[in-house]
């Protein structure tokens, strides 16, 4: 394929037989990259195993002419992972970059939420985005060079009803891709992440009970898969050599840089703290910069560009 971005690199996506995981496989491999197409190819709630969703991936990339390999080992697995990485230096003798795209969802009203539902999507998110970093990180540090994106959500960053589990793992991954950031600077690796808006099988699983909810999603069907995968790649990129540690976020022809958690507000009180003083003092020092139990759609409230 023609000279790229990517040229000459290997990258690793994970959940690459569909949706946004299978654009961005594809845009690597226009832009220069040989591609591990990893996907089990299981059902929206980690049920099940289907290979062909990779092998059409593969198939579209090689017929394009690029260059790429299936894998169907399950991130949640840590030999799996390392399977994955050994697939990628036994078919092309390197790998550049990790993209940790595959999900489930087990979504449920927290008082409604079971242990099960709650595990499975920590394995799989949270899990398994340490997992395949994990399996990746050595030989990062061996070459001195790498790159790690990893995805989080506007559901762990903001809020979201009835996704306490994904809430938990999507923010957990923002913990991961800093401490990543900070102890692999070292060795030139780096790691971020992206917070996608995007039509996928996952997103077609919103309830859409009330008018509120039905028009949700109507707007989410404009946000095509495609338009995420640009930031991925230029992140997995050398361009993006500078960048590390960062949030970002692609709502259709948008991109934000996000905010980190740093103080807000401070006071400070001689003798230190008691109960009643807090309540006295603190709480109404602080009420008017106190968050309200905001979702993703109320910051976020126009219509996507």
């Amino acid at each position: 394929m023609a000279d790229g971005m990517m040229t000459g690199k290997v990258v690793l996506v994970t959940g690459a037989g569909r949706g946004i995981g299978r654009e961005i496989a594809l845009l690597a491999a226009r832009e220069g990259s040989a591609v591990v197409v990893n996907d089990l190819g299981a059902s929206l709630d980690g049920a099940g195993e289907d290979q062909g969703p990779a092998v059409e991936t593969v198939e579209a990339i090689r017929a394009a002419g690029g260059e790429a390999v299936v894998n169907g080992d399950n991130v949640a697995d840590p030999a799996g992972a390392e399977r994955m990485i050994a697939t990628a230096l036994d078919a092309f003798g390197r790998l550049d970059a990790v993209i940790n795209n595959a999900g489930i969802l087990r979504d449920r009203i927290f008082h409604k939420m079971s242990h099960a539902d709650f595990d499975a999507v920590i394995d799989v998110h949270l899990r398994g985005s340490f997992n395949t970093s994990r399996a990746a990180a050595g030989l990062f540090r061996e070459q001195g060079s790498g790159a790690f994106v990893h995805f989080t959500s506007t559901s762990g960053l903001i809020g979201n009803i009835g996704q306490a589990n994904y809430a938990a793992a999507k923010m957990g991954i923002v913990g991961l891709s800093r401490g990543i950031s900070l102890d692999m600077a070292r060795f030139g690796v780096r790691s971020n992440c992206v917070a996608p808006f995007a039509w996928s099988r996952m997103i077609g699983s919103i309830p859409t009970e009330t008018e509120d909810q039905q028009a949700r999603v109507e707007k989410l069907k404009s946000l095509a898969p495609a338009k995420i995968a640009p930031m991925v790649v230029f992140l997995a990129s050398e361009d993006a050599a500078s960048i590390t540690g960062q949030i970002f976020c692609v709502r259709g022809n948008e991109v934000f840089l996000m905010s980190q958690p740093r103080p807000v507000r401070s006071l400070h009180r001689d003798g230190g703290w008691t109960p009643r003083a807090l309540a006295d003092q603190m709480a109404p020092a602080f009420e008017n910069d106190l968050y309200g139990p905001d979702v993703s759609a109320d910051v976020f409230p126009w219509d996507p560009i």
